[in-house]
């Protein structure tokens, strides 16, 4: 890249190849520690509220680490160009319709500081003499510190053109007028309606679309449109939120259980919704946002695949699942056995305490005979700790935690 740039001693060239070797063979572990680094920063909680975010966080963070690292087994201590692979890019586009900016983030230099400490610690694996480490040291910290600088001085440019697009047309006034509701700034209900084409009165029911996969995004306006007829709702309000996500707010008052949204999005697999509470007016069109943002937290916290949840359907999972460790410690304790028990007797166990304790009412719901409802109890509480009329509560919060990873 630059023919001036000095070039490292043989043997300081072999070691950076042996470091490098070194963090390729265990990346995944430094690839952790440097994203822990780069969500170090305050004003990376942005990012951090979003788990399609922070999944492409990552993948850029990965790109960036192989990168340099694939550079320097070819040439050791090379200045190494940017990387520009297209998750970088599209990961830097979906902050800009976000109105983020990633220099202004600090992630780079968490993740600098993140990976150049995994880089030291391999340093002294390879070698104790001082002399050696000494070059070694600074070589590879020139070569790095350089690289990130390059890269997000490209990346700024990039950025720059990608804004100055988005800002040409009316999709950044809708982009720009939807963040300042869901910020609760002052804007009046007249100039809002004007910007957007959608009235701010009546029920709200936020939704969250996406596709962990950027190749099942362009099934992402036919799911909201079906989900929109089964909600009953005549006129929704769209925001592309990234390339894998869309935003949507329903003009309705209620939302159909998981299983007809569920049956409303067949033949589109790859295709996730997560849905806040209806509310009214203009706080309701921000609270039922957050609250659609929440579970779909709530699922990436918890590892779910389920294609479709409510935030009123895991409220209470959100609580217990704000420290995982907790939770887990939590979940063992109150099931015990049930924990990893059959699914249907753990449902059976839910569906009883919500028909308020009536056995014939939860065989009737769960179209089976009320003698295998009552079997299926008392197997619950053999396997129980404490017996489930005497913990019902607990019970019932710990099983919904485990019913929303399975």
């Amino acid at each position: 890249m630059d023919s001036s740039w000095p070039r490292p001693s043989r043997r300081t060239a072999e070691l950076i190849r042996d470091v490098a070797e070194r963090l390729v063979a265990s990346s995944e572990t430094a690839i952790d520690e440097l994203t822990a680094a780069s969500h170090e920063a305050a004003e990376y909680r942005a990012v951090l509220k979003d788990p399609q975010l922070v999944a492409a966080d990552r993948r850029m963070n990965r790109t960036n680490l192989l990168h340099w690292l694939s550079a320097n087994l070819q040439d050791p201590g090379a200045r190494v160009a940017p990387s520009a692979d297209p998750d970088i890019l599209q990961f830097a586009r979906d902050l800009v319709r976000r109105g983020l900016d990633m220099h202004d983030l600090g992630a780079w230099r968490g993740a600098q500081h993140g990976g150049w400490s995994a880089w030291v610690d391999e340093c002294f694996a390879v070698t104790s003499d001082l002399d050696e480490l000494r070059d070694l040291m600074k070589v590879s910290e020139r070569s790095m510190s350089t690289f990130i600088d390059d890269s997000i001085a490209a990346l700024d440019e990039y950025v720059e053109r990608e804004r100055a697009e988005l800002t040409k047309g009316a999709s950044a006034e809708r982009h720009s007028t939807v963040q300042l509701l869901l910020e609760g700034a002052p804007i009046s209900r007249t100039r809002a309606e004007s910007r957007l084409g959608y009235a701010l009165t009546g029920s709200h029911v936020a939704a969250i679309f996406w596709s962990d996969s950027a190749d099942d995004s362009a099934g992402l306006d036919g799911a909201a449109e079906a989900v929109m007829r089964v909600c009953g709702a005549t006129r929704r309000l769209t925001l592309n939120a990234s390339v894998a996500a869309l935003w949507v707010w329903l003009a309705a008052d209620a939302v159909p259980s998981a299983e007809v949204v569920q049956a409303a999005m067949t033949g589109r697999p790859g295709i996730r919704v997560a849905f806040g509470r209806p509310a009214k007016d203009l706080e309701g069109f921000r609270r039922s946002h957050l609250d659609a943002a929440t579970a779909q937290r709530v699922l990436a916290r918890v590892g779910s695949t389920r294609k479709v949840v409510r935030y009123e359907d895991i409220a209470l999972v959100s609580v217990l699942s704000a420290d995982m460790a907790q939770a887990d410690q939590f979940v063992a304790e109150t099931l015990g056995e049930l924990a990893t028990a059959d699914a249907a007797l753990r449902e059976t166990v839910v569906t009883y305490v919500q028909e308020r304790f009536n056995a014939s009412a939860t065989a009737e719901h769960l179209y089976t005979h009320r003698s295998t409802v009552e079997r299926r109890l008392a197997r619950a509480d053999q396997l129980l700790p404490v017996p489930l009329a005497e913990n019902a509560a607990s019970v019932v919060a710990a099983l919904m935690l485990v019913q929303l990873r399975d």
